[in-house]
């Protein structure tokens, strides 16, 4: 690897290092003040990794898992999570998630489901299977889904997540998005 590409892989790392710390220490604080305070309180966020590609013929990835935490001393109840496309997103979305005609033996408990029209690929409206509730200090996580995309040209795209709950049905945005682009 070139001295110039490890210098911004280097910068890059560093980078993302500030940003978790960053996160965390929001978390922490978030935590904290929610203890002191009987609130009825939650915070949405992503973790993900991506494997970006800058060659025409190879395809780029990011893994991410969307988390509900409940950081209130109440229960939330019915939870479902909208994640959102930028208009000109050039993403391929999947995940570990059904749809009202999939085969009832394939929705199992740790599923999510589709409750938005299939063809739709800016928004995706989701509940968890089997699980009415978080409790306090409990996470609800969908996990492990995929955005892909070839770098054909220049590209920009973002994923934005919303947390809906009986408690908060206006919803509420998670603390970060992901975003990228490239030329």
């Amino acid at each position: 690897m070139e001295k110039n590409n490890m210098l911004e892989l280097h910068e890059k790392l560093k980078q993302l290092n500030q940003e978790t710390t960053s996160y965390l220490s929001e978390i922490k604080k978030l935590i904290s003040t929610s203890r002191k305070n009987n609130e009825l309180k939650l915070m949405s966020y992503f973790t993900y990794t991506t494997n970006i590609s800058h060659e025409k013929e190879s395809e780029s990835l990011i893994i991410g898992t969307y988390h509900i935490h409940n950081i209130g001393h109440k229960s939330i109840t019915k939870p479902y999570i909208c994640l959102k496309f930028s208009p000109k997103s050039p993403f391929h979305f999947s995940g570990k998630y059904v749809n009202e005609k999939t085969n009832p033996a394939m929705k199992t408990n740790d599923a999510w489901e589709r409750l938005n029209e299939q063809t739709d690929n800016k928004e995706y409206w989701l509940k968890p299977i089997g699980k009415e509730t978080i409790e306090p200090t409990q996470i609800l996580s969908f996990s492990n889904f995929q955005a892909k995309w070839s770098p054909n040209g220049s590209y920009t795209g973002s994923i934005m997540g919303f947390t809906y709950c009986d408690e908060f049905k206006d919803g509420i945005p998670s603390i970060n998005q992901i975003n990228v682009s490239g030329n």
